[in-house]
């Protein structure tokens, strides 16, 4: 599958750098559910984090780090209300 998500986190500082570096690092994921997975375990850690849609896919999304957790809440309610939709 084509990456359409990505998720961008703030890089520790370990050690001292022998050359400048940039203070945060991507990743992509072909699903939603993959890069909301890896937001929250970066999330756990104590991570600044924001996501997002990668051009040109439609329709566009940029997740800030102040919405990060209303993102990740909402797949815990849309589980939650499938879990009772199958009961």
């Amino acid at each position: 599958m084509i990456p359409t998500w990505y998720v961008t986190f703030e890089v520790r500082k370990r050690g001292l750098l022998l050359r400048k570096r940039s203070p945060r690092e991507t990743k992509t994921f072909a699903t939603e559910h993959e890069a909301k997975l890896f937001a929250r375990a970066r999330l756990d850690e104590g991570l600044a984090v924001f996501a997002g849609t990668i051009n040109p896919h439609l329709p566009r999304r940029l997740i800030p780090s102040s919405g990060i957790h209303a993102w990740l809440a909402d797949e815990q309610d849309s589980t939650s209300r499938s879990e009772m939709d199958s009961e």
